[in-house]
């Protein structure tokens, strides 16, 4: 078994043209690593986040990625990893979500869901983990799920089933993989302050969620920081694992969510 000796040098991450995947980037380039950029439809946050990672001294790549379009979208890992020498780092992070209830689901939706959120990082991640395995010294591979990883959502039938499954996955690759000294994450967020959720440039700390522990939701960064941990080399005995970054909100059990209104639950 080889493990990461060295600090990584080269990450991709999928989605990284805004919300947690441009944080991640930006993280990652300040802890020293160059960065690959996928993009899906936005063109202009992707060379956002590139200035970004240049801005922190550190070569940046971009790739547009389609996660509908599969198998072909994962060669965007592989076009990366060649145009910066080499890939220690896959971050799956490129997602979408529903709102549609249980009865009222398309087969076409669901399987677009299924494609991106499960499908996509299943075959990015071989792609990373085989050009990790042909350069030697093992790799870092997190996929970032949800809490729905852990907790059912009404509305969210499949992105609810791609996420656990992804959350699965993850400990399945983990195992398989350890032998060549590549770990596999998941870290599972909450309500954090994204475009995906509706909320752009919003101040966490001035947003107030009873229904979660900590008061607030999430800000980008801080999801990005624990992806960091994963992602270098103080994490080397860190694999299989789903690290939830929610304020607390899972630790309540069935009373959990982000909407609720009031504080009663604090009281006995």
């Amino acid at each position: 078994m080889k493990e990461q000796e060295t600090a990584p040098r080269v990450a991709v991450v999928t989605g990284a043209d805004s919300g947690i995947g441009r944080a991640t980037a930006v993280r990652l380039a300040e802890r020293g690593m160059d960065v690959g950029i996928t993009w899906h439809s936005d063109l202009e946050g992707a060379e956002g986040t590139a200035a970004e990672v240049r801005a922190a001294g550190r070569r940046a790549a971009l790739a547009r990625m389609d996660l509908t379009r599969l198998p072909d979208a994962a060669d965007a890992v592989d076009r990366l990893a060649e145009e910066l020498g080499r890939i220690d780092v896959l971050v799956n992070n490129a997602g979408v979500g529903t709102a549609t209830p249980f009865l009222d689901l398309e087969l076409d939706a669901v399987r677009e869901v299924i494609d991106v959120d499960l499908v996509g990082p299943l075959l990015c991640g071989q792609r990373a983990a085989r050009l990790m395995i042909a350069q030697g010294g093992g790799g870092r591979i997190v996929n970032v799920t949800s809490v729905h990883e852990h907790q059912p959502r009404v509305g969210a039938a499949s992105y609810c089933a791609a996420k656990g499954g992804l959350g699965l996955l993850t400990q399945v690759m983990a195992l398989e993989l350890a032998e060549h000294g590549i770990t596999v994450n998941a870290v599972a967020p909450g309500e954090i302050a994204t475009p995906m959720t509706g909320q752009v440039d919003t101040d966490v700390h001035a947003t107030r969620r009873p229904g979660v522990p900590l008061g607030r939701p999430g800000d980008a960064r801080e999801v990005a920081a624990v992806i960091a941990f994963l992602s270098g080399p103080g994490a080397s005995y860190v694999t299989g694992a789903s690290w939830t970054v929610d304020g607390g909100m899972l630790r309540m059990g069935p009373q959990a969510g982000s909407h609720l209104e009031s504080d009663a639950w604090r009281r006995p």
